[in-house]
């Protein structure tokens, strides 16, 4: 299984604001799983096999939701 990438998403705050950035990368082509907690602001992607998600997309996708993620070191 790909490792996931990591991200810290803020603005969060209940499990809308999770359903939210959920749906949105949902629609990002490349992502078999996505792990989402408001309580933490970790954002976890997990890429389909062979196929990275390029951070942009990532971002740009949590953006639209109407939080801002930053890839974790």
């Amino acid at each position: 299984m790909t490792s996931p990438q990591v991200y810290t998403v803020t603005g969060m705050s209940c499990a809308h604001c999770e359903t939210a950035v959920r749906e949105e990368l949902e629609d990002v082509d490349g992502i078999a799983e996505v792990r989402v907690s408001a309580s933490s602001g970790r954002l976890e992607v997990t890429p389909q096999p062979d196929a990275p998600v390029a951070d942009a997309a990532v971002e740009a996708a949590v953006e639209e939701a109407g939080y801002t993620a930053v890839r974790a070191a």
